[in-house]
């Protein structure tokens, strides 16, 4: 049985809420639960309904996606958000994703790419590009913002585990380190979890930005999203 990952659609279109709800309701596996027009009916929704995942309209009344997005988080972490703009350098998108949204999504993507990113969303992955990734390092060195850990923090990560941050940041998925590293993908996720725990990490973004900033991997322009 294909596990059921539960949406909320946050939009001040209806028109385009519906569409998402068309394409989603289509493929086995998803299942949308509710639907917001403004920013404090989707808080409000998000905290009531406790969805999987939520996409979040970047502009919307009342209450904007990030603000939204920030409230959601604030009670309920382990809620996903997929940010859902028309523009790759939206600021807001930025404050989103610092707030604690897994990426963003165009939306003009295509259908495939929608259900894709909710796909590796929903399985704990971030979708952020190389692009992005790094301006938003570049936006943490400026203001000072990216977090210090003790000296020692990187010392206490074995080789493999070197290794698996490494690929993580450059945009690789769980399966792709996995095949790269020739273990099991449960092994990698494993590993992931102990990385965040011995460098005092939240999650994905976090660790890429973490091994970017202390030299472990690099990002090269156009790189495949992480």
């Amino acid at each position: 049985m294909v596990p059921m990952t539960r949406l909320l659609l946050c939009d001040d279109h209806a028109m385009f809420r519906q569409g998402l709800r068309s394409i989603l309701e289509s493929e086995e596996g998803f299942r949308v639960i509710g639907e917001a027009a403004n920013g404090r009916e989707a808080v409000r929704y998000a905290l009531e309904t406790r969805p999987d995942v939520v996409l979040m309209d970047i502009q919307m009344p009342e209450l904007d996606g990030v603000a939204a997005t920030k409230a959601i988080l604030g009670e309920r972490p382990d809620t996903k958000v997929i940010i859902l703009t028309m523009y790759r350098q939206d600021r807001y998108v930025f404050e989103a994703i610092k707030a604690g949204a897994r990426g963003y999504l165009l939306k003009d993507a295509d259908a495939n790419d929608l259900i894709d990113a909710i796909q590796r969303v929903a399985a704990g992955e971030t979708l952020l590009s190389a692009e992005m990734a790094a301006s938003i390092l570049d936006e943490f060195r400026r203001y000072g913002e990216l977090p210090r850990h003790p000296d020692h923090a990187l010392s206490e990560l074995t080789e493999r585990e070197e290794d698996i941050l490494r690929l993580l940041a450059q945009g690789r998925s769980n399966l792709e380190i996995a095949d790269a590293l020739g273990v099991s993908e449960k092994t990698v996720r494993n590993r992931l979890s102990e990385i965040f725990s011995k460098l005092r990490l939240n999650n994905r973004t976090q660790a890429a930005l973490y091994a970017l900033r202390e030299g472990i991997a690099t990002l090269e322009p156009g790189g495949d999203p992480l």
